[in-house]
């Protein structure tokens, strides 16, 4: 199952090629008395895919968390665009462009599939033209939803559902986008299709922060990646040369 598109420029706010982006320096976060995080340090630069792999409860899900304001560090600082976001509400952090797509979809499953992506833009009231373009660019890339755009979000299949949860979060016109485990639960066919919409995304200009279990399908699209054991940032490098690490190999990739 493939769907072949051609991508034209997705709409989203200006950022120089190769700036910092996204500055994660030291963060400390803790669920009550447990420290999920425990300094992790992470760097994203404009236009790259940078993917955190790790085992469950290695905190790659809690690090998203901490970014996108659902979680606030003791420690550490989280700098967006040179800004510090580190105690930002959520919706504050949102109205920045950096959006999180979550684990598990999060779909209104009784609105339609275009009423889906409209609630994507609900901070963008005073660019309604911007909006309707983002809405034709993401029909360009899920022909799918376009084809489904009446439909409710409930009856769609599991990759229906993950193209219809990136969707909305491009209709946020994003400078950052992370993504939450989006093959969780997915068929492996469905999963490639996945991984190619998320490189089309970068190429037409999207820097994306990925949480992947997937370590092999990740790393070889990503620019750099980040190991996460425990809270900690245990290897971090290139994406191809993790993918040849023997430690990554062993561990991630079941590998003996």
């Amino acid at each position: 199952m493939s769907e072949t598109t051609t991508m034209t420029e997705t709409p989203t706010a200006a950022v120089a090629p190769g700036e910092l982006v996204l500055k994660i320096d030291k963060i400390h976060t803790f669920y009550g008395a447990i420290e999920a995080l425990k300094g992790i340090s992470v760097d994203v630069h404009a236009g790259e895919i940078v993917t955190l792999i790790g085992a469950n409860g290695a905190g790659k899900s809690t690090t998203l968390k901490t970014i996108s304001g659902l979680l606030h560090p003791r420690e550490g600082s989280i700098s967006f665009l040179g800004e510090d976001i580190s105690h930002m509400p959520v919706h504050e952090v949102t109205a920045k462009g950096l959006i999180q797509v979550p684990e598990g979809r999060r779909i209104f499953p009784r609105m339609t599939v275009e009423e889906n992506l409209e609630m994507g833009a609900f901070l963008r009231t005073k660019d309604p033209a911007g909006v309707k373009d983002s809405l034709a660019h993401v029909y360009e890339l899920f022909p799918r939803l376009k084809e489904r755009r009446a439909q409710k979000g409930g009856t769609l299949s599991g990759g229906e559902q993950q193209m219809l949860a990136t969707g909305r979060g491009m209709m946020a016109a994003p400078k950052l986008l992370m993504l939450d485990e989006p093959s969780m639960g997915l068929a492996p066919v469905v999963v490639e299709v996945i991984f190619e919409t998320i490189l089309k995304l970068n190429k037409a200009g999207i820097t994306i922060l990925l949480v992947e279990q997937n370590a092999a399908m990740a790393l070889a699209i990503a620019n750099r990646g980040y190991v996460l054991e425990t809270g900690r940032v245990s290897l971090e490098g290139p994406g191809r040369e993790l993918l040849t690490n023997e430690q990554v190999r062993k561990a991630y990739l079941g590998e003996s």
